[in-house]
């Protein structure tokens, strides 16, 4: 049997329906062949005569998926937005309360709407030039006045002017109040003499990071360069999860990090040449809807698909207790969460109720199309969600592409239904970026179209607060509004994994899924 088919029929197991009743048994039947055909797949790669290069001071990191683009201007997806931080240095950074702190330059509010920006020391991009307030004051009116529009322009659009003091000084003018304005100043800074002359920066990245860009020869296959040691790093994109698994058992690769099967976590956990790490995580998985489309555009409709997912057994079952239920964008933890929002939990016959109110059964089913990536992780999600959708009276279809068809398809509004996550949010400006009317795609992730003058208002009203505590009253009440309108239903929050081999050490995980743990990151 050829390595091609067994790896089919290990994703066909990993892809199997399960439904809100799974038990236990059944899940440790499907441990049980999925490790036996993981064996058999060892022994097969072994006979072909695979090369062990654990050995090799190269650290190759298994992707679940491969970047879109290495301009931070740009970046939206999270591999990129990952591999970003690693080669960008930027103004402002988070800590762990989710506040902004300074990264590469300290600021001090001269007013509610002007702030002054101070870099803190020298640094040098790639290429040789120092990084000046010039390059930021560049890289800020490249987002704002370009031609071809940054998805980040719609949260900056209220600096109203940069005034460049020195160059280790730049002040902002904004057009309005803005105590939280910091928190919008994360992209990476592009150097300005070749920001004038249209570099490619998305093939071609030249920032002030700790790595520095090598090759990009292939879509799966990119080389960074971390600059204290020279340490050279590939990033290899492999979708498949079991053959990514398989790699690193083999010693093709070195690390990977999230998008596992509960079972595949499990197998690795009891493999004595591998390291496991684990961290909660603030990363938020939902389903979005098109607002657009006559069917999912009623709001009866997507309150039924929220009673009819059980999150609760997904994420014991499937996910392998690894997440928590979410109730919207932030953890509780976060200081602008709304704790007092209560989810539409589990409740398969209230989800009846409405469809048959609309004309709908299980002898009678409303058909509606899922779309998702091709990533067998994700597909299998979107199988179990199909089933328990399945037994409420809804027919849905799944439809799986290419991570660049799907992620296209979701910004034109080509869907009825999907499921994402948004990875690293930290500010709620993310509202502002995602739900008001003018951050349509490309504008914005408005992606499915949500046109509520009423809700513009309260984003537009917590975003011009005074302080934080009148922003966070305000973010309250937008969080309430999002919440009865339904734009999106509520998954979990993933924790972060994260599988080595024993020659590596020095690895750290964080919680919203960062690489920045391969800044110290060292193979014996």
């Amino acid at each position: 049997m050829e390595i091609g088919e067994l790896v089919a029929r290990a994703n066909y197991q990993l892809k199997g329906k399960f439904n809100t009743e799974v038990t236990a048994k059944k899940v440790n039947y499907q441990v049980a062949i999925v490790r036996r055909i993981l064996f058999l797949l060892l022994f097969i790669i072994g006979l072909s005569g695979c090369t062990d290069k654990s050995s090799e001071k190269v650290i190759r990191f298994g992707l679940y998926n491969v970047p879109v683009t290495l301009d931070p201007r740009y970046a939206t997806d999270a591999i990129s937005s990952r591999l970003n931080r690693l080669l960008y240095q930027r103004l402002v950074d988070f800590d762990q309360q989710y506040l902004p702190k300074p990264s590469l330059a300290n600021w001090e509010q001269l007013s509610l709407n002007h702030y002054r920006f101070t870099l803190k020391e020298k640094s040098y991009f790639h290429h040789g030039k120092r990084l000046t307030m010039s390059d930021v004051k560049a890289t800020y009116e490249n987002i704002l006045k370009s031609e071809k529009i940054s998805p980040h322009r719609n949260s900056i659009k209220h600096i109203k002017k940069i005034v460049q003091i020195d160059e280790n000084t730049i002040d902002f003018i904004l057009s309005r109040n803005d105590p939280l304005f910091p928190s919008f100043l994360i992209i990476g800074i592009l150097p300005k003499d070749l920001l004038d002359k249209k570099h490619h920066f998305n093939t071609q990245p030249v920032g002030s990071g700790k790595f520095t860009f090598v090759d990009w020869p292939y879509d799966n296959l990119l080389k960074l360069k971390r600059l204290k040691d020279d340490q050279l790093f590939e990033f290899i994109g492999i979708k498949d999860p079991t053959v990514r698994v398989l790699k690193l058992l083999h010693g093709e690769i070195d690390l990977l990090q999230n998008n596992l099967a509960a079972e595949q976590v499990d197998y690795l956990k009891n493999q004595q040449e591998l390291k496991f790490q684990e961290v909660g995580g603030s990363n938020y998985s939902y389903i979005g809807f098109n607002l657009k489309d006559q069917v999912t555009s009623q709001l009866p409709l997507r309150q039924a698909i929220a009673h009819a997912i059980d999150r609760d057994s997904i994420i014991r079952f499937v996910l392998g207790k690894a997440a928590v239920k979410a109730t919207g964008f932030f953890p509780v933890q976060h200081w602008a969460a709304n704790k007092a929002i209560t989810p539409l939990d589990y409740d398969p016959e209230k989800a009846k109720k409405i469809l048959n109110n609309m004309g709908y059964s299980v002898d009678n089913p409303l058909k509606l199309v899922f779309k998702t990536s091709s990533n067998p992780f994700s597909i299998r999600k979107a199988t179990i969600i199909q089933e328990q959708l399945r037994q409420v009276g809804i027919e849905m279809e799944i439809r799986s592409y290419d991570w660049g068809t799907f992620y296209g398809d979701i910004k034109k509004g080509n869907f009825q239904m999907y499921s994402l996550e948004w990875v690293g949010i930290k500010s709620p400006d993310i509202f502002k970026y995602v739900f008001h009317s003018q951050s349509v795609p490309p504008k914005g992730a408005n992606r499915g179209r949500l046109i509520d003058k009423q809700l513009d208002n309260l984003i537009e009203s917590a975003d011009s607060a005074e302080n934080r505590e009148a922003m966070k009253s305000g973010y309250a009440k937008v969080q309430d509004m999002i919440h009865n309108i339904l734009p999106y239903v509520s998954l979990w929050y993933m924790a972060n994994i994260s599988f080595y081999r024993d020659n590596i050490r020095g690895y750290k995980l964080y919680g919203d899924g960062i690489y920045d743990g391969l800044n110290y990151v060292e193979k014996n």
